[in-house]
């Protein structure tokens, strides 16, 4: 990978391109952080747990929570072409117009644009509710943007507020575009790479500050010892866990299972045909994230709806759809496994697949061609979709259920023996919940890094070895 990279920065046009992403990046993160007028979000984030709002702050790379002029992120983008994909299935007028040459890529690029633009609206004005009235009933908005300021002015400012986070979710469109046009790689993609990954920083912060907190706090030697240790101790912890699932994604990422087909012989003119042997790839995990993004969205809709509604954190529903509730993660695992079908059902007609074998003389061994060669591709779909799906569900669960059950049990029993200690025990039964709290790294956002990274490195693989192809005069 990093001799890819190397021979690539070699390439004065590779180079170009990598820088053009580069800038365009960097100028992505400068727009997380322009304040919008008339809101201060201070300890809005509090206000996110068990929500998919949490999800989308994740997405847009903390600038949610800041409400910054990118607050919106990629949300109302990827929104908007997963319905149209949808549609597109589902509507057959639409699906020819989409599969008409590239004046249908045209019309569909220009349709997702204003479905972004749409939703974009839609949610900055609840996005502006949301910072009105507030969970815990304290406006983020200036009094004079708001609709209790005894003045029709505040419609104005209102508006202001709207067309500005509106203005920044289609710029980001546009600058996921112009990656496309002029870079290297999907433009929404590493934006969406760049938004998780700028979030490993903090994370390593909130575990040094933990651990730096809880020694300075202690008084005398062996305590300190005991806390910086046990800090140290959970920070390799985290760091280990990361590798091991970032090459367990790897992994699945790669795999794939192959049915071999074979082609009949056949003679055109003088020349003979066919003959030979390939393979039909069946990826492990077909569906990428996307199986995990509807589930995701739809379990955390309740938990989301009753935020909105100013509905308090301990009441018995809420914690009923929190995302740390059993009923949340048995949801989130089903809805993976359907959704998954789901997706598989909709990008991949096995029947459709079992007719152009049969027109170009392809067959599978010892299975006849037609509705036997569909019906054997599909057992075979099914079979691996249902592992890809499980595979799913291991990724997106993990910080769920990690936490409350691998992580603080173990901690709690390496530091059984001090936590009866007399005076020192709510200290360290503090640490040990703080820690515990803080391994939060979504599997989810890991599997989205591996994914986009690997893409952008296996086109970067291409261009390189189409600009060093030899030909039989060189």
């Amino acid at each position: 990978m990093l001799q890819t990279l190397r021979n690539a920065w070699k390439t004065p046009e590779l180079r170009n391109k990598l820088i053009f992403v580069l800038v365009i990046l960097l100028l992505y993160r400068i727009g997380t952080v322009i304040p919008v007028p008339f809101v201060d979000a201070t300890n809005f984030s509090s206000q996110f747990g068990g929500t998919i709002l949490d999800y989308m702050n994740t997405l847009s790379g903390g600038a949610l929570s800041s409400a910054t002029l990118f607050a919106l992120g990629i949300s109302p983008y990827i929104t908007a072409s997963i319905v149209l994909q949808l549609l597109t299935v589902a509507i057959p007028p639409l699906q020819r117009r989409a599969k008409d040459g590239e004046a249908g890529k045209k019309f569909m690029t220009n349709l997702t644009r204003i479905t972004t633009v749409i939703l974009a609206l839609i949610t900055a004005i609840g996005y502006y509710m949301l910072l009105s009235n507030g969970s815990s009933g304290s406006s983020m908005i200036s009094p004079i943007a708001r609709s209790d300021s005894g003045s029709w002015t505040w419609i104005l400012y209102a508006a202001t507020i709207v067309i500005c986070y509106c203005a920044g979710a289609s710029l980001i469109m546009w600058l996921g575009e112009k990656i496309n046009e002029n870079g290297i790689g999907n433009g929404i993609s590493l934006i969406l790479f760049a938004n998780i990954v700028s979030g490993a920083p903090s994370f390593a912060i909130q575990l040094f500050n933990v651990g730096r907190y809880a020694v300075y706090g202690q008084t005398t030697t062996g305590m300190k010892i005991l806390f910086g240790s046990l800090a140290g101790l959970f920070g390799v912890f985290v760091v280990a866990v990361v590798i091991a699932l970032t090459v367990f994604v790897i992994f699945v990422t790669g795999s794939e299972r192959r049915i071999r087909i074979t082609y009949a012989k056949r003679v055109v003119g003088r020349k003979m045909y066919g003959g030979q042997s390939s393979n039909l790839p069946i990826k492990l995990n077909r569906t990428g994230v996307m199986p995990i993004i509807f589930a995701s969205s739809i379990v955390s809709l309740p938990a989301t709806i009753m935020t909105l509604a100013g509905v308090s954190t301990t009441n018995f529903w809420y914690k009923l759809f929190a995302s740390a509730s059993p009923v949340y993660a048995v949801l989130l695992f089903v809805l993976i496994i359907a959704f998954a079908y789901f997706y598989v059902t909709i990008s991949f007609d096995p029947i459709e697949v079992s007719n152009n074998l049969k027109k170009n003389g392809g067959t599978i061994p010892g299975i006849r061609q037609g509705k036997p060669t569909a019906d054997f591709i599909r057992r075979i779909l099914n079979r691996v979709t249902l592992m890809g799906a499980l595979f799913l569900s291991v990724v997106a669960l993990l910080p769920v259920i990690a936490g409350p059950l691998v992580v603080k049990p173990l901690l709690t029993a390496l530091v059984s023996d001090y936590m009866t200690g007399i005076g020192y025990g709510s200290q360290v039964s503090t640490l040990v919940t703080s820690l515990a709290s803080s391994f939060t790294f979504g599997g989810t956002s890991l599997l989205i890094v591996v994914g986009v990274a690997l893409e952008t490195f296996r086109e970067l693989e291409a261009q390189l070895t189409m600009r060093n192809y030899k030909g039989f005069l060189s």
